[in-house]
């Protein structure tokens, strides 16, 4: 009998010390993609990745790593809230042919690329396409017509002004600073009731969208832009200059978490100028 009790304690052991190094084996990995994961959302990030100020249903979203940028998805307004990514100069920046629009299997919602057809609102990138693909390559290129970095655009937005600020971004600011932060994405009402059957299928119309764009630095510089879906195309960019605060007021989103009170201030509560250039490629005609 006691040999027996002591078989049964020994393979409880034997049993018990597997679990522990599993355990182990499985904490240390997560740690270490954790570890990982946060390193790569951070490199394409400056100050933090974008955040709720407050936690409510409209504010929360799920951050979807991609390679070039993050998207900051809502599951309720099945849009993303913001897409931020890095550009820095490139010495010959090209593009590949442009790839079909693809579902993403992460969103919950099942959109698919038909989703828009027949609405009358185009699938306006955040994350742009020629930008992304010159700096971050082919497969970064790919991951922009995902569906998740898509949000209805009146196409004299998306076709004209929109992709007018995204040329000058690209072919202007880059090459004068070297690199810039860029945080896009859509706004919507102040009231979610008034809007809630404002859909292309499942995904809620924004009524404007944003773009921030900052040199990072000890000294940073900043522009923001916010722009209504009712533009005709033509309007010069700097018509659609805001503050940062402005934004982060309409949206409920931090957009730099980690940058310090007195430099937040400094750099979100007013709009300058100085420096972009910006009334030399304000009205620049768009490449197409």
């Amino acid at each position: 009998m006691a040999a027996r009790q002591r078989r049964v304690a020994n393979r409880w052991r034997r049993r018990l010390r597997r679990f522990g190094i599993t355990a182990l084996f499985v904490a240390v990995a997560t740690g270490l993609w954790h570890f990982q994961e946060r390193e790569l959302r951070d490199g394409l990030s400056w100050q933090g990745v974008t955040t709720w100020q407050e936690l409510n249903p409209l504010s929360f979203h799920r951050v979807l790593r991609n390679d070039g940028f993050l998207v900051g998805w809502s599951d309720v307004r099945v849009n993303p809230l913001w897409v931020s990514y890095l550009l820095h100069e490139v010495e010959d920046p090209s593009a590949g042919p442009r790839p079909g629009f693809q579902r993403d299997w992460r969103a919950l919602w099942p959109i698919s690329p038909d989703s828009y057809f027949g609405s009358g609102y185009d699938r306006g990138h955040l994350a742009p396409n020629y930008a992304i693909a010159a700096v971050h390559g082919s497969r970064a290129q790919r991951d922009t017509f995902l569906m998740s970095n898509m949000s209805p655009q009146q196409p004299d937005l998306n076709r004209r002004l929109w992709q007018r600020l995204e040329e000058v971004v690209m072919d202007r600011f880059v090459p004068r600073f070297g690199t810039l932060q860029v945080i896009t994405g859509p706004v919507f009402p102040a009231s979610f009731r008034d809007n809630v059957l404002n859909r292309v299928g499942l995904v809620e119309v924004p009524e404007a969208f944003y773009k921030i764009l900052v040199v990072p630095g000890e000294e940073p510089r900043a522009l923001a832009f916010l722009m209504p879906q009712s533009v005709s195309g033509d309007e010069p960019l700097d018509d659609f200059l805001v503050s940062i605060d402005e934004l982060e007021a309409r949206t409920g989103l931090d957009f730099f978490p980690q940058l310090p009170e007195a430099a937040a201030v400094a750099l979100e509560a007013e709009v300058e100028t100085s420096g972009w250039g910006l009334e030399a490629v304000a009205r620049l005609p768009g490449r197409f």
